[in-house]
């Protein structure tokens, strides 16, 4: 039975002597194994901790030498063996909580003097010195020939940079790495992304530079990045679309889309309340959503998209004399705000209220409307605009959509006011 895991011995004699512990462990492994005396032939039961200042090992004897077990914090990694003879307390942390339990059930049978046949005894030899090494916090792979191919990534890892390796699809071994916080997979060849990166709890930062995605899913977007994703480097792909779940990743700050493909950005944009810095230059961005609008930007990067030049003239219409009935009652769900939900409603009209658009006089359209585009000065939506094009312009076209026929005219009378002033 062995254990890694953060270990500090302290001395309970030490206080009586007016001396204080350091107060802070260091890397070891504890095995439990079995020592057999030359001279009598008799076998004891030991605990042995190995550190990388001592990798042959410190022996404690355990049948009845243990005092007590503190257990609170065992779930955390954290216990505490307080040893007899000699008054030591060996304090445990940073240990795999199963791990440590199975440990101290061990112990505990050691203590009681329990058959040495049914315990899950280790030899008791010395550690190598990479078993007893601080855990890796950080690791940068940038060729393939140190791509380890054989071994596992460090467990203990919270960065990750894995670049220019050739890779064609995300290694599942570094999905295992429950501690992640920055994964940089840039300049690969990775065409998908598994679901499972959305199991990554506390993944924070993501960037996928010059990589060959094609798509970014729905189900990354319902995962746990909702709630821990902070900055997320797309660019240099070959994304034509973001799907609408792409605003449910509410606490991104930093969303990188530059030099891809994209036609049009995500319908609910303004839902991404946190964003502060967005850059998505060099896409085939032709105008912008109405939610743009919403958005509160420190800096925006939107140079070298095709903007068309905005005419309120120019306009889609989709309307139909009357409106059909699940218009009217998608409409009203909508702008009276009633409660609505898979359990109450079809499903796919659910999907169509998440898309609702909202007409200048604030009540909300759905299928039906007509469309337009108005210019927009970019400094509205953010503190520092990046030029939109080489005539030193920051203005775009945004869409606006209209619930009426009334609504428009109104809109192109004002629009015309504002022409002759």
């Amino acid at each position: 039975m062995k254990l890694q895991c953060d270990v500090e011995v302290v001395n309970r004699m030490l206080p009586s002597f007016g001396i204080r512990n350091r107060g802070k462990g260091v890397r070891a492994v504890l095995s439990i194994g079995k020592h057999v005396d030359k001279t009598s032939h008799r076998s004891t039961i030991y605990m042995m901790i190995c550190t990388a200042k001592d990798r042959a090992g410190s022996r404690y004897k355990l049948k009845d030498n243990i005092e007590k077990f503190f257990t609170w914090f065992v779930e955390e990694g954290k216990a505490t063996v307080r040893i007899k003879e000699p008054a030591v307390d060996i304090c445990l942390s940073k240990a795999d909580a199963n791990s440590l339990k199975n440990f101290l059930s061990a112990a505990r049978l050691a203590d009681r003097g329990s058959d040495a046949s049914s315990l899950p005894l280790s030899t008791l030899t010395p550690v190598r010195a990479r078993d007893v090494e601080q855990p890796k916090k950080k690791l940068s792979i940038v060729s393939k020939k140190d791509y380890p191919l054989t071994s596992s990534f460090p467990y203990s890892l919270e960065q990750l940079q894995v670049s220019y390796c050739k890779l064609s699809r995300v290694d599942m071994r570094m999905l295992s790495l429950k501690a992640l916080r920055k994964l940089d997979l840039s300049n690969n060849h990775i065409k998908k992304l598994p679901a499972t990166i959305g199991d990554l709890g506390c993944l924070s930062e993501l960037i996928l530079h010059n990589n060959h995605l094609e798509a970014f899913s729905e189900a990354l977007c319902l995962s746990t990045l909702q709630r821990t994703l902070q900055l997320l480097d797309l660019s240099q792909n070959r994304l034509r679309s973001l799907p609408a779940q792409f605003c449910q990743l509410k606490e991104l700050v930093n969303l990188k889309l530059d030099d891809n493909e994209l036609v049009c950005l995500p319908f609910h944009v303004g839902r991404l309340s946190s964003l502060r810095f967005l850059s998505a230059a060099h896409n085939q961005l032709a105008v912008l959503p109405g939610d743009f609008r919403k958005l509160s930007l420190e800096n925006l990067d939107l140079f070298g998209n095709p903007f068309v030049q905005p005419n309120p003239l120019d306009h889609t219409m989709k309307l139909t004399f009357p409106l059909p009935l699940q218009e009217l009652a998608t409409r009203a769900v909508a702008n009276l705000r009633l409660p609505y939900g898979p359990h109450l409603i079809p499903a796919h009209l659910c999907r169509d209220l998440e898309v609702a658009k909202t007409c200048e006089c604030g009540r909300v359209c759905l299928n039906y409307f007509i469309k337009t585009a108005v210019s927009m000065n970019l400094h509205q939506v953010s503190h520092t605009v990046v030029l939109v094009d080489d005539m030193g312009g920051t203005d775009a076209p945004v869409q606006q959509h209209f619930c009426s026929l009334s609504c428009y005219s109104e809109f192109l009378d004002k629009s015309l006011q504002r022409g002759i002033r």
